[in-house]
C-alpha cells in the first residue's frame, strides 16, 4: 500500500460479500491515490488511476476530474492482461475523485477532493482528503446492461438521506457521475470513460535546407 493512502472514512462502504463478488468476477479498481513529487517542477501532485469495469449484475468503476468537474487529461493509458482493470494514469495538483459501485440497479457512491496539505515552514506537506459527495443505496429504475443500454451516459441514481429526503449530488460533477454510472455497466471494460486521451506529441522540428 503507498505511505499516504486513503484512510477508511474515505472509502465506499462495501460489504465483505461484494468485495468477493468484485473479486470474483474480475473487476479490480485502483481506489488508492497517492501524493507524488515533480522534482523538475518542484510541486507536488496526486497520482490516480482510472479503472473498473463490470458483469451483467455488479459493476465498480473509478474516475476523475477537475475541481469543476471538467475533464482532465490522463498521463497515460495502461494496458491490461485482462478487461475490467487499470485503465488510465493520471496526475494533477488536485483530484476530484468518483468511486462507484453497481449492484443490480443500486448504486453507491462516493465524490472525494484530493490536494496537497499547506506544508507549515517549508515542511513537506500531506495528502488532504475531503468528501465532497456520499450516495448510499441509490437507485436507478433502468437495465443499462440490457434493454436500457442505450440510456448509459445521461442517466443518474437518485439517492435519498435516512429521512426519504433526496440527496442532490452538486451539478458541476453531473456530467461525471453519469459518465461512472456508465463505466459501472460497461462489461468487459478496457478502456477510460471520463479522461482525456493524452495529447499527442509535438511534430519534430524542421530543419531548414541550406542551398
Amino acid at each position: 500500500m503507498p505511505q499516504q493512502s486513503l484512510p477508511a472514512p474515505l472509502r465506499l462502504h462495501l460489504p465483505k460479500r461484494a468485495v468477493r463478488r468484485l473479486q470474483d468476477a474480475g473487476i479490480y479498481c485502483r481506489t488508492d491515490v497517492r501524493l507524488e513529487h515533480q522534482h523538475l517542477a518542484k510541486r507536488y501532485v496526486i497520482h490516480g488511476t482510472e479503472s473498473g469495469g463490470a458483469i451483467r449484475d455488479i459493476g465498480r468503476y473509478v474516475t476523475f476530474c477537475g475541481p469543476e468537474g471538467e475533464p482532465i487529461e490522463q498521463l497515460h493509458p495502461v494496458d491490461s492482461l485482462g478487461p475490467n482493470g487499470a485503465h488510465a494514469v493520471v496526475v494533477a495538483p488536485v483530484l476530484i475523485k468518483v468511486d462507484m459501485f453497481r449492484y443490480g440497479r443500486t448504486y453507491q457512491l462516493l465524490i472525494s477532493r484530493h490536494e496537497p496539505s499547506r506544508g507549515a515552514n517549508g515542511t513537506q506537506p500531506t495528502l488532504k482528503n475531503a468528501e465532497i459527495f456520499r450516495g448510499t443505496n441509490g437507485y436507478l429504475p433502468l437495465d443499462l446492461c440490457g434493454k436500457d443500454k442505450h440510456l448509459a451516459g445521461t442517466a443518474m441514481p437518485d439517492f435519498f438521506s435516512r429521512a426519504g429526503e433526496k440527496s442532490g449530488i452538486p451539478p458541476q460533477f453531473h456530467a461525471v457521475v453519469t459518465t461512472a454510472v456508465l463505466a459501472a455497466s460497461c462489461m468487459r471494460c478496457i478502456h477510460a470513460h471520463y479522461l482525456l486521451a493524452p495529447a499527442p506529441p509535438p511534430p519534430p522540428p524542421a530543419f531548414a535546407s541550406h542551398h
